[in-house]
């Protein structure tokens, strides 16, 4: 049994929605599936998420909405004419809409949330009505009534753990059910959102809830590129790697998962496979809890820009009880929160978002800490890139660090800062961010060539 999730891309017109229903009637271990709004049919496009969140904002100023009811439920009925679906269908999603213009706005906290989660919840039911038109035997179904419980953060919701015992009770379904992609319900009813990465949220913990062998992700790429295809002509697809290398990739700026997205499937330790929907036959992606590592030890590379670094240097400066605590403190107080903090016997490097600072308040700071811990150097350095060689076999090969630093160096790519954690899974290095593409096709070309 899988649970399979399907990205706006591959939900944007007529055309993708029958390589989606191609897809599931394939297979008969595919019972759950997971939808997301239509996305963009073409680059000049909007996506229906964009235009309810346009609904939002002139419902908040009081704006008059219909013309936006009626492009939004005009992308649905698109989709249906296609298929000859029920006309009831167009009719309950525009019904849906018109209601959504008539919610209180002062006091309703969950305002946001009810009308973007309308987005995947109107296409679950079109997906579950075209189904049905085909003889399928399948049928929407909202994630109230299939236990998707959540915090009562909007949009930031998480997952309540009593929520995976109340969808355990719907593994054994004979049925296709069509669930909506991006919100839950929370205990006291009301839709709530999940944050990034939402549909694949939710077909994470789907996936988790009913204990599926499988979880299906399909997009439109045709798996994970061990590095990004703008710095590099046709990348090798990663054909296997672990979640923690996936988490590792997708911090340091790998884009088809968030990092978060995966948990609850990591922690069920059920497998994830990314696939494209316009090319299903392509094996994609396979993320799992462990791999044989021994003859790829380097599973990609990843980069990610907008750092600034503060460099604090001061003689002796292990032997001071608190010292890295009072840096620390006085970042707390600034409102600032690092990313990595390599260190040396007199040294540290904090590396930090450069989009937490301003002018003003990076001069402040650097003042802080020159009358705070009067070190005997301080300065700060702007527009870093955060460079990420990844892979479970680096623990296994001796030399990968000695192989990048040496391929860096041959290029005259100047390290900033370079870290290894403890668990030797990726290795990080920072440079002017004028040099990343160049250092990313210098890393790739030497354990990728």
């Amino acid at each position: 049994m899988k649970v399979v999730k399907f990205g706006g891309s591959s939900l944007a017109s007529a055309t993708q929605v029958q390589k989606v229903i191609d897809i599931i009637t394939d297979d008969p271990k595919r019972k759950f599936v997971v939808v997301s709004a239509p996305g963009k049919r073409d680059k000049e496009d909007t996506k229906v998420t964009d235009h309810l969140i346009a609904f939002y904002e002139a419902k908040i100023k009081d704006q008059d909405v219909s013309e936006l009811i009626a492009t939004i439920a005009a992308r649905y009925a698109a989709i249906a004419k296609v298929f000859n679906v029920d006309a009831k269908i167009i009719e309950d999603i525009t019904a849906r809409l018109q209601k959504l213009a008539i919610l209180p706005v002062e006091g309703n906290d969950f305002l946001k949330d009810e009308i973007l989660a309308s987005g995947e919840d109107n296409n679950a039911r079109l997906v579950a009505g075209i189904l049905q038109a085909q003889g399928v035997n399948a049928r929407y179904v909202n994630p109230k009534d299939f236990g998707i419980i959540v915090s009562s953060e909007p949009g930031n919701a998480r997952i309540l753990f009593k929520a995976y015992q109340k969808m355990k009770k719907w593994a054994d379904t004979k049925e296709v059910l069509i669930i909506p992609g991006f919100f839950g319900y929370t205990e006291g009813g009301q839709v709530c959102t999940f944050s990034r990465g939402g549909s694949d949220i939710t077909g994470s913990i789907v996936a988790a809830g009913v204990k599926a062998e499988l979880y299906e992700n399909f997009t439109d790429v045709d798996g994970i590129y061990a590095a990004h295809p703008g710095y590099i002509h046709k990348p090798e697809i990663i054909k296997e790697l672990t979640y923690r290398e996936m988490r590792e990739l997708a911090y340091a700026g790998f884009t088809v998962f968030h990092d978060e997205a995966l948990m609850p499937s990591y922690r069920a330790k059920i497998p994830v496979v990314i696939k494209n929907t316009n090319n299903p036959l392509c094996q994609g992606t396979k993320i799992t809890t462990t791999r044989d590592a021994v003859d790829e030890p380097v599973v990609g590379i990843a980069s990610d820009e907008g750092f600034t670094m503060i460099y604090i240097s001061k003689y002796l400066m292990n032997r001071e009880i608190g010292f890295t605590r009072r840096v620390l403190s006085i970042l707390e107080d600034f409102g600032l929160s690092y990313e990595h903090m390599p260190s040396g016997i007199d040294d540290i490097s904090i590396v930090l978002r450069a989009n937490q600072l301003d002018k003003t308040l990076e001069e402040e700071l650097l003042r802080t800490l020159a009358y705070e811990i009067d070190p005997d150097e301080l300065r700060i350095t702007h527009d870093l890139s955060m460079i990420m060689v990844v892979g479970e076999g680096m623990r296994q090969r001796v030399g990968c660090t000695a192989e990048s630093t040496a391929a860096l160096a041959r290029k005259k790519i100047n390290l900033e800062m370079i870290n290894q954690g403890s668990s030797e899974v990726s290795i990080m290095f920072g440079i002017h961010k004028e040099q990343e593409k160049l250092a990313i096709r210098t890393l790739y070309y030497t354990f990728f060539d």
